[in-house]
Protein backbone atom coordinates (compact mmCIF):
# COMPACT_ATOMS: atom_id res chain seq x y z
CA UNK A 1 0.00 0.00 0.00
CA UNK A 2 8.35 -3.70 2.94
CA UNK A 3 15.66 -6.63 6.40
CA UNK A 4 13.31 -3.82 7.49
CA UNK A 5 14.69 -0.39 9.26
CA UNK A 6 13.24 1.08 11.95
CA UNK A 7 11.72 4.19 10.11
CA UNK A 8 9.19 1.94 8.65
CA UNK A 9 6.67 2.76 10.91
CA UNK A 10 6.97 6.57 10.47
CA UNK A 11 6.55 6.05 6.41
CA UNK A 12 3.70 6.77 4.56
CA UNK A 13 0.49 4.60 4.55
CA UNK A 14 1.06 3.17 1.34
CA UNK A 15 4.86 3.29 1.72
CA UNK A 16 5.09 0.71 4.50
CA UNK A 17 6.40 -2.06 3.23
CA UNK A 18 8.87 -0.21 0.85
CA UNK A 19 10.43 1.45 3.19
CA UNK A 20 11.65 -1.48 5.46
CA UNK A 21 13.69 -2.45 2.36
CA UNK A 22 16.68 -0.86 3.00
CA UNK A 23 18.84 -2.92 4.72
CA UNK A 24 17.66 -5.87 2.75
CA UNK A 25 18.81 -4.58 -0.69
CA UNK A 26 22.00 -2.37 -0.15
CA UNK A 27 23.20 -3.87 -3.59
CA UNK A 28 20.30 -2.65 -5.42
CA UNK A 29 22.24 -1.12 -8.58
CA UNK A 30 22.08 2.79 -8.35
CA UNK A 31 19.34 4.52 -10.13
CA UNK A 32 19.67 8.28 -12.00
CA UNK A 33 18.36 11.06 -10.20
CA UNK A 34 16.05 12.30 -12.48
CA UNK A 35 14.65 8.60 -12.61
CA UNK A 36 14.39 8.44 -8.58
CA UNK A 37 12.83 11.90 -8.73
CA UNK A 38 10.02 10.91 -11.24
CA UNK A 39 9.47 7.73 -9.38
CA UNK A 40 8.62 9.80 -6.18
CA UNK A 41 6.34 12.26 -8.08
CA UNK A 42 5.01 9.12 -9.58
CA UNK A 43 4.26 7.85 -6.47
CA UNK A 44 2.80 11.31 -5.09
CA UNK A 45 0.57 11.96 -8.29
CA UNK A 46 -0.52 7.94 -7.50
CA UNK A 47 -1.40 8.26 -4.08
CA UNK A 48 -2.94 11.67 -4.20
CA UNK A 49 -5.24 10.37 -6.97
CA UNK A 50 -6.70 7.66 -5.16
CA UNK A 51 -9.08 9.43 -3.49
CA UNK A 52 -10.14 10.40 -6.77
CA UNK A 53 -9.98 7.33 -8.16
CA UNK A 54 -12.67 6.10 -5.39
CA UNK A 55 -14.98 9.03 -6.30
CA UNK A 56 -15.17 7.31 -10.11
CA UNK A 57 -15.36 3.81 -8.85
CA UNK A 58 -17.89 4.76 -6.56
CA UNK A 59 -19.99 5.63 -9.07
CA UNK A 60 -21.05 2.09 -10.05
CA UNK A 61 -19.96 0.06 -7.19
CA UNK A 62 -20.34 0.32 -3.18
CA UNK A 63 -17.55 0.80 -0.66
CA UNK A 64 -16.78 -2.57 -0.01
CA UNK A 65 -16.97 -3.84 -3.20
CA UNK A 66 -14.07 -1.00 -3.90
CA UNK A 67 -12.03 -2.31 -0.80
CA UNK A 68 -12.15 -5.49 -1.61
CA UNK A 69 -11.56 -4.85 -5.56
CA UNK A 70 -8.58 -2.54 -4.89
CA UNK A 71 -6.83 -5.17 -2.72
CA UNK A 72 -7.37 -8.08 -5.08
CA UNK A 73 -6.07 -6.32 -7.48
CA UNK A 74 -3.37 -5.05 -6.14
CA UNK A 75 -2.23 -8.71 -4.92
CA UNK A 76 -2.65 -9.83 -8.41
CA UNK A 77 0.00 -7.14 -9.79
CA UNK A 78 2.57 -7.96 -6.70
CA UNK A 79 2.21 -11.86 -7.09
CA UNK A 80 2.57 -11.32 -11.02
CA UNK A 81 5.75 -8.97 -10.09
CA UNK A 82 7.06 -11.92 -8.00
CA UNK A 83 6.43 -14.56 -10.68
CA UNK A 84 7.95 -12.70 -13.01
CA UNK A 85 11.19 -11.59 -11.02
CA UNK A 86 11.36 -15.41 -9.80
CA UNK A 87 11.46 -14.15 -6.15
CA UNK A 88 11.00 -17.12 -3.86
CA UNK A 89 8.19 -16.80 -1.34
CA UNK A 90 8.80 -16.50 2.25
CA UNK A 91 9.24 -20.28 4.46
CA UNK A 92 8.38 -18.66 7.61
CA UNK A 93 4.68 -19.74 9.19
CA UNK A 94 5.53 -16.36 11.40
CA UNK A 95 6.26 -13.98 8.97
CA UNK A 96 2.74 -15.01 6.94
CA UNK A 97 0.95 -14.80 10.00
CA UNK A 98 2.59 -11.09 10.98
CA UNK A 99 1.73 -10.07 7.48
CA UNK A 100 -1.74 -11.18 7.30
CA UNK A 101 -2.18 -9.10 10.72
CA UNK A 102 -1.00 -6.17 9.21
CA UNK A 103 -2.68 -6.55 5.89
CA UNK A 104 -5.87 -6.49 7.38
CA UNK A 105 -4.97 -2.97 9.20
CA UNK A 106 -3.33 -1.35 6.33
CA UNK A 107 -5.74 -3.12 3.70
CA UNK A 108 -9.20 -4.11 4.09
CA UNK A 109 -9.79 -1.99 7.73
CA UNK A 110 -8.64 1.31 6.20
CA UNK A 111 -9.62 1.01 2.63
CA UNK A 112 -13.15 0.12 3.52
CA UNK A 113 -13.19 3.06 5.49
CA UNK A 114 -11.82 5.61 3.19
CA UNK A 115 -14.13 4.19 0.27
CA UNK A 116 -17.46 4.66 2.53
CA UNK A 117 -16.30 7.90 3.67
CA UNK A 118 -15.68 8.97 -0.35
CA UNK A 119 -19.78 9.39 -0.45
CA UNK A 120 -19.92 11.72 1.80
CA UNK A 121 -16.92 13.49 1.93
CA UNK A 122 -14.53 16.08 -0.72
CA UNK A 123 -11.05 14.37 -2.03
CA UNK A 124 -9.03 17.16 -0.76
CA UNK A 125 -10.67 16.85 2.35
CA UNK A 126 -9.69 12.70 2.60
CA UNK A 127 -6.35 13.44 1.59
CA UNK A 128 -5.60 16.02 4.22
CA UNK A 129 -6.89 13.94 7.22
CA UNK A 130 -4.89 11.32 5.99
CA UNK A 131 -1.72 13.23 6.63
CA UNK A 132 -2.63 12.34 10.63
CA UNK A 133 -1.25 9.07 9.95
CA UNK A 134 2.31 9.64 11.20
CA UNK A 135 1.36 10.74 14.25
CA UNK A 136 -0.48 7.89 15.08
CA UNK A 137 2.06 5.57 14.13
CA UNK A 138 4.79 7.70 16.54
CA UNK A 139 1.79 7.96 19.31
CA UNK A 140 1.51 3.73 18.72
CA UNK A 141 5.35 3.10 18.11
CA UNK A 142 6.33 4.70 21.08
CA UNK A 143 4.28 2.71 23.38
CA UNK A 144 4.48 -0.77 21.71
CA UNK A 145 8.44 -0.28 21.64
CA UNK A 146 10.13 1.35 24.19
CA UNK A 147 13.22 2.13 22.32
CA UNK A 148 10.96 4.48 20.40
CA UNK A 149 9.83 6.13 23.46
CA UNK A 150 8.78 10.22 22.55
CA UNK A 151 10.41 13.08 23.18
CA UNK A 152 8.83 16.36 24.63
CA UNK A 153 9.08 17.99 21.07
CA UNK A 154 7.02 14.74 19.81
CA UNK A 155 4.68 14.74 22.49
CA UNK A 156 3.97 18.43 21.63
CA UNK A 157 3.57 17.63 17.96
CA UNK A 158 1.10 15.10 18.13
CA UNK A 159 -0.62 17.85 20.21
CA UNK A 160 -0.52 20.14 17.57
CA UNK A 161 -1.79 17.44 15.04
CA UNK A 162 -4.82 16.28 16.91
CA UNK A 163 -5.67 19.86 17.29
CA UNK A 164 -4.88 20.71 13.40
CA UNK A 165 -7.55 17.65 12.62
CA UNK A 166 -9.96 19.38 14.49
CA UNK A 167 -9.57 22.70 12.74
CA UNK A 168 -9.52 20.57 9.58
CA UNK A 169 -13.07 18.74 10.36
CA UNK A 170 -14.30 22.12 11.63
CA UNK A 171 -15.74 20.94 14.70
CA UNK A 172 -17.36 23.94 15.66
CA UNK A 173 -19.74 23.73 12.48
CA UNK A 174 -21.43 21.50 15.33
CA UNK A 175 -23.42 24.44 16.81
CA UNK A 176 -24.06 25.94 13.62
CA UNK A 177 -24.85 23.61 11.40
CA UNK A 178 -27.43 20.87 12.00
CA UNK A 179 -26.75 18.72 8.85
CA UNK A 180 -22.76 18.69 10.18
CA UNK A 181 -23.27 15.53 11.88
CA UNK A 182 -23.44 13.47 8.50
CA UNK A 183 -20.28 14.40 7.62
CA UNK A 184 -18.45 14.60 11.06
CA UNK A 185 -19.31 10.65 11.00
CA UNK A 186 -17.75 10.43 7.36
CA UNK A 187 -14.52 12.52 8.90
CA UNK A 188 -14.37 10.17 12.02
CA UNK A 189 -14.14 7.09 9.63
CA UNK A 190 -11.18 8.55 7.72
CA UNK A 191 -9.31 9.14 11.33
CA UNK A 192 -9.85 5.35 11.95
CA UNK A 193 -8.31 4.42 8.87
CA UNK A 194 -5.56 6.53 9.94
CA UNK A 195 -5.73 4.80 13.21
CA UNK A 196 -5.52 1.55 11.48
CA UNK A 197 -2.77 2.42 9.42
CA UNK A 198 -0.76 3.77 12.64
CA UNK A 199 -1.27 0.00 14.41
CA UNK A 200 -0.45 -1.76 11.50
CA UNK A 201 3.18 0.31 11.05
CA UNK A 202 3.35 -0.01 14.70
CA UNK A 203 3.37 -4.06 14.94
CA UNK A 204 5.27 -4.01 11.51
CA UNK A 205 8.05 -2.43 13.51
CA UNK A 206 7.11 -4.67 16.19
CA UNK A 207 7.11 -7.92 14.91
CA UNK A 208 8.84 -7.84 11.20
CA UNK A 209 11.16 -5.04 11.37
CA UNK A 210 15.36 -6.33 11.58
CA UNK A 211 13.57 -10.54 12.16
CA UNK A 212 13.35 -11.36 8.62
CA UNK A 213 15.50 -10.90 5.71
CA UNK A 214 13.34 -10.49 2.92
CA UNK A 215 13.28 -7.53 0.11
CA UNK A 216 10.28 -4.83 0.08
CA UNK A 217 8.69 -6.38 -2.86
CA UNK A 218 8.61 -9.82 -1.37
CA UNK A 219 6.99 -8.85 1.96
CA UNK A 220 4.65 -6.08 -0.05
CA UNK A 221 3.64 -9.42 -2.06
CA UNK A 222 2.68 -11.20 1.20
CA UNK A 223 0.77 -8.31 2.91
CA UNK A 224 -1.07 -7.33 0.04
CA UNK A 225 -1.81 -11.16 -0.61
CA UNK A 226 -2.95 -11.85 2.65
CA UNK A 227 -4.69 -8.61 2.97
CA UNK A 228 -6.61 -10.07 -0.16
CA UNK A 229 -7.25 -13.44 1.63
CA UNK A 230 -8.92 -11.53 4.34
CA UNK A 231 -10.91 -9.20 2.40
CA UNK A 232 -12.15 -12.16 0.29
CA UNK A 233 -13.76 -13.28 3.88
CA UNK A 234 -15.88 -10.69 4.21
CA UNK A 235 -16.59 -9.90 1.11
CA UNK A 236 -20.18 -11.69 1.28
CA UNK A 237 -21.03 -9.11 4.04
CA UNK A 238 -19.20 -5.75 2.58
CA UNK A 239 -19.15 -6.44 -1.15
CA UNK A 240 -22.79 -7.68 -1.97
CA UNK A 241 -24.86 -5.65 -4.49
CA UNK A 242 -24.78 -4.91 -7.91
CA UNK A 243 -22.58 -3.13 -10.30
CA UNK A 244 -22.38 -0.75 -13.28
CA UNK A 245 -19.14 -1.42 -14.29
CA UNK A 246 -18.92 1.61 -16.79
CA UNK A 247 -15.10 1.68 -18.49
CA UNK A 248 -14.53 4.96 -16.16
CA UNK A 249 -15.19 2.35 -13.13
CA UNK A 250 -12.92 -0.16 -14.43
CA UNK A 251 -10.48 2.56 -15.56
CA UNK A 252 -10.53 4.06 -12.05
CA UNK A 253 -10.20 0.36 -9.79
CA UNK A 254 -7.49 -0.44 -12.51
CA UNK A 255 -5.69 2.49 -11.25
CA UNK A 256 -6.63 2.47 -7.62
CA UNK A 257 -5.81 -1.45 -7.35
CA UNK A 258 -2.69 -2.54 -9.85
CA UNK A 259 -0.85 0.90 -9.56
CA UNK A 260 -1.60 2.28 -6.14
CA UNK A 261 -1.86 -1.03 -4.09
CA UNK A 262 0.86 -2.48 -6.49
CA UNK A 263 3.23 -0.81 -8.75
CA UNK A 264 3.47 2.31 -6.46
CA UNK A 265 5.04 -0.13 -4.12
CA UNK A 266 8.19 -0.77 -6.18
CA UNK A 267 8.56 3.15 -7.00
CA UNK A 268 9.06 4.28 -3.32
CA UNK A 269 11.27 0.84 -2.72
CA UNK A 270 13.72 2.40 -5.25
CA UNK A 271 13.06 6.12 -3.68
CA UNK A 272 13.93 4.73 -0.41
CA UNK A 273 17.17 2.85 -1.20
CA UNK A 274 18.32 5.77 -3.38
CA UNK A 275 17.37 9.14 -1.42
CA UNK A 276 17.22 6.90 2.05
CA UNK A 277 13.99 6.24 4.20
CA UNK A 278 13.46 10.16 5.59
CA UNK A 279 13.50 11.84 2.41
CA UNK A 280 11.23 9.43 0.69
CA UNK A 281 8.77 9.43 3.52
CA UNK A 282 7.72 13.12 2.95
CA UNK A 283 5.36 11.82 -0.41
CA UNK A 284 2.76 11.76 2.70
CA UNK A 285 3.25 15.46 2.83
CA UNK A 286 2.56 15.70 -0.87
CA UNK A 287 -0.26 13.70 -1.37
CA UNK A 288 -3.34 16.16 0.41
CA UNK A 289 -1.84 18.68 -2.47
CA UNK A 290 -2.59 16.54 -5.20
CA UNK A 291 -5.56 15.36 -3.41
CA UNK A 292 -6.94 18.54 -2.62
CA UNK A 293 -5.42 19.90 -6.42
CA UNK A 294 -7.50 17.02 -8.17
CA UNK A 295 -10.13 17.24 -6.13
CA UNK A 296 -10.91 21.10 -7.66
CA UNK A 297 -9.64 20.50 -11.07
CA UNK A 298 -11.69 17.68 -12.02
CA UNK A 299 -14.63 17.32 -9.49
CA UNK A 300 -15.01 21.60 -9.26
CA UNK A 301 -14.79 21.38 -5.00
CA UNK A 302 -14.15 23.81 -2.63
CA UNK A 303 -12.02 24.26 -0.42
CA UNK A 304 -12.71 26.45 3.14
CA UNK A 305 -10.39 28.56 4.48
CA UNK A 306 -10.37 26.57 7.55
CA UNK A 307 -9.16 23.58 6.06
CA UNK A 308 -6.00 24.69 4.58
CA UNK A 309 -5.44 26.75 7.92
CA UNK A 310 -5.97 23.24 9.56
CA UNK A 311 -3.70 21.31 7.25
CA UNK A 312 -0.88 23.86 7.69
CA UNK A 313 -0.85 22.94 11.37
CA UNK A 314 -1.47 18.72 10.82
CA UNK A 315 1.68 19.19 8.65
CA UNK A 316 3.66 21.26 11.28
CA UNK A 317 2.80 18.65 13.88
CA UNK A 318 3.71 15.54 11.61
CA UNK A 319 7.11 16.94 11.46
CA UNK A 320 7.15 17.82 15.31
CA UNK A 321 6.92 14.20 15.76
CA UNK A 322 9.45 13.07 13.47
CA UNK A 323 12.94 12.52 14.94
CA UNK A 324 16.04 12.14 12.63
CA UNK A 325 17.25 8.92 11.47
CA UNK A 326 20.73 7.94 10.69
CA UNK A 327 20.77 6.39 7.48
CA UNK A 328 23.49 4.12 6.30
Amino acid sequence: MTTPVAPVARAAPDSSVAASAVAAHSDVPPTRGYVTALMFAATALTWGSSYLMMKYALVGISAGQVAVGRILLGALTLIAIMTITRRPWPRSRALWGHLTVVGIFQGIVPFSLFAWAGHYLPTGLSAILNGATPMFTALFTAIAVPAAALRGRQWFGIGLGAIGVMIVMGLWGVITDPAFGDSLVAQLAVIGATISYGVGFTYLRRMVTGRYRCDAVTLASVQVTMGAVAALAVSPVIAWGPMNLTPSVVASMLVLGCIGTGVAFTWNMRVVMTWGPVAASTVTYLQPVVGVGLGMLVLGETFAWYQGLGAVVVIAGVFLTQRPVRVR
